[in-house]
């Protein structure tokens, strides 16, 4: 899939034109002045928490930032981003979501991101109107439009806009903002929805995003930062960021019986190392090209 790791984010973000880039973000608070209005899909992202910031900066409480809460939110994740909108002055609300009621979601088929967003999109939008805000607006830059990601079909099919694509803001250039707003999410690793560590085709389950959400919380407390527990039945498959990957080679054993504890038989390090969209390695070529 050609995705960075987020070392290799931060590293390009350092070399970034500062310049193009604040060129970019002046279009996008710009943007975000003429329509007045917004509502923020908050998931406390890199992306969507730095729209985010932008929107309280220029439009104040015109700008309501929005999570949708389910049992696929780390719970890192979420304390993390109640913190920042604490800190940051967020006007901040949540709602819950029912993707787990959806059978298309729990069957998890390569597509199983499209009912996700489609649930909350469907929720977002009467919201944004009942408070009368102008347009709900995600944290998609340009890195995203080359992937694979059923759920900007969902959001394209609700109307929703991606203001950092619509002024050409790359992933880079979002981490070297941040960064100069002080954000503490500049450097931070992307953070799907634990859906996202169960192969495809293997059930989304409570009891299984428990189980990786548990996983991920112990490698964390190993010190490690940018990583996935795959969820392979009673297997977890551990990717970890190449740079990180001497240390976890020579800890293996340690890593084994933590995660284990978890709730797995088995523990397998992936050699190859973290990268994106590793389960989407399984999927046809043309599958990805008629989804996209």
């Amino acid at each position: 899939m050609g995705s960075l790791s987020v070392e290799e984010e931060v590293s390009g973000a350092a070399q970034e034109a500062p310049d193009e880039a604040l060129s970019k973000e002046r279009a996008l608070r710009g943007w975000l002045r003429e329509l007045g209005s917004v509502l923020v899909a908050y998931s406390g992202g890199v992306d969507s928490a730095y729209v985010a910031h932008v929107a309280t900066e220029e439009l104040g409480d015109r700008a309501l930032c929005v999570t949708g809460l389910s049992p696929s939110l780390a719970a890192s994740q979420r304390e993390e981003l109640f913190a920042l909108a604490r800190a940051r002055g967020f006007r901040h609300e949540t709602l819950d979501t029912g993707e787990l009621d959806d059978p298309r979601y729990l069957r998890n088929a390569s597509d199983r991101c499209y009912f996700c967003k489609s649930e909350l999109y469907a929720k977002l939008g009467p919201l944004a109107a009942a408070r009368g805000l102008a347009a709900v607006v995600d944290g998609s830059t340009t890195d995203d439009l080359g992937d694979y990601r059923p759920g900007r079909s969902a959001a394209a099919e609700r109307g929703v806009r991606s203001p950092l694509v619509e002024v050409g803001m790359s992933k880079r250039e979002v981490r070297l903002l941040s960064r100069g707003a002080g954000l503490p999410t500049w450097d931070k690793p992307a953070s799907p929805c634990l859906s996202s560590r169960i192969a495809y085709g293997t059930p989304v389950t409570i009891e299984r995003l428990r189980t990786v959400d548990t996983g991920e919380e112990v490698m964390r407390g190993l010190g490690f930062r940018e990583f996935r527990v795959r969820h392979h039945g009673d297997s977890a498959r551990v990717e970890i960021a190449p740079v990180e990957l001497p240390r976890a080679a020579a800890d293996a054993v340690r890593i084994a019986r933590a995660v284990r504890r978890a709730g797995f038989d088995r523990v397998l390090l992936d050699v190859e190392g973290y990268r994106r969209g590793a389960l989407n390695e399984a999927l046809p070529l043309v599958q990805l090209e008629r989804a996209s």
